[in-house]
């Protein structure tokens, strides 16, 4: 055996003083984390079964396997006699720094998280939201992403949207088509109803009931105005429309009915020239 090896005193209380901690801690880590993995993926697991969104249940299990690490790592410190309230009011306050910094970040995460639990809409439904129209790629945790009819991607922060007014447009298997048109103050007003209703029920592809209505909505400045309605399937909201419009003009041409341009009507009144 070398000379230097013999000279060193060796401490067996010392060396089970030091080694005994460290044993127990890493049986501690290891148990630690297998009961962190197997409770997070039991929450999941639950969520699942509740029929909560999947992005929210992986989350909540992540979320939950990190809180009971983090409780196993200063329960290991404490072993080695480091102090944990001081170890934790450090954690607090940078907890606390972080969440001063990154509160737009959190108001998103808070949203998100209330958007997969009460899922005002879901994946592939066309929405409204903050002022932009689309359909639903993906709800995140902190974003929302949205692709547009002319298949432009909007990524949308949740707190904007859940602190704003949200239109899902394709909640309802049905939806109503209505088409505004104005007609001349000289044409009859049965015959104009008559006409613009046997326009609406030549469209195919609309229901029977509710069926179609023609509504004198107003009187304007320079026309009668009128709504035409008909009741369709959702997904026959664009076609029906299209082809309403386009039944409107033909009948009311037809009609010898006139849809009149704005105007204005200039009355001069002849004076008397001052003397």
């Amino acid at each position: 055996m070398p000379q230097w090896l013999k000279d060193i005193d060796i401490d067996t209380s010392t060396i089970i003083e030091y080694l005994t901690p460290a044993i127990i801690a890493l049986v501690l880590l290891f148990v630690g984390w297998l009961v962190a993995k197997w409770v997070g993926h039991l929450a999941a697991s639950a969520m699942r079964k509740a029929r909560v969104e999947e992005t929210l249940c992986r989350f909540a299990g992540k979320v939950i396997k990190t809180a009971i690490l983090i409780f196993v790592c200063l329960s290991c410190l404490s072993l080695f006699g480091i102090e944990v309230t001081a170890f934790a009011a450090v954690l607090a306050a940078a907890g606390f720094a972080i969440g001063l910094a990154f509160q737009g970040s959190l108001g998103n995460l808070a949203a998100g998280v209330m958007l997969l639990i009460f899922r005002p809409f879901r994946v592939g439904d066309t929405v409204v939201v903050s002022g932009n129209r689309g359909t639903v790629f993906e709800i995140d945790i902190f974003v929302t992403t949205l692709d547009t009819p002319d298949k432009r991607r909007l990524i949308i922060p949740n707190g904007s949207i859940f602190g704003s007014t949200i239109e899902n447009v394709s909640h309802h298997k049905t939806r109503r088509v209505a088409v505004g048109v104005g007609t001349d103050y000289a044409a009859d007003l049965d015959q104009t109803r008559q006409v613009l209703l046997d326009a609406a029920n030549s469209i195919e592809n609309t229901l029977a009931d509710p069926g179609a209505s023609v509504v004198l909505s107003e009187l304007g400045g320079s026309s009668v105005e009128w709504s035409v309605r008909v009741w369709v399937n959702a997904e026959d909201f664009w076609s029906v429309k299209d082809a309403l419009t386009r039944a409107i003009k033909i009948s009311l041409d037809e009609a010898k009915i006139e849809i009149p341009y704005p105007q204005m009507n200039v009355h001069l009144v002849n004076t008397p020239a001052a003397s």
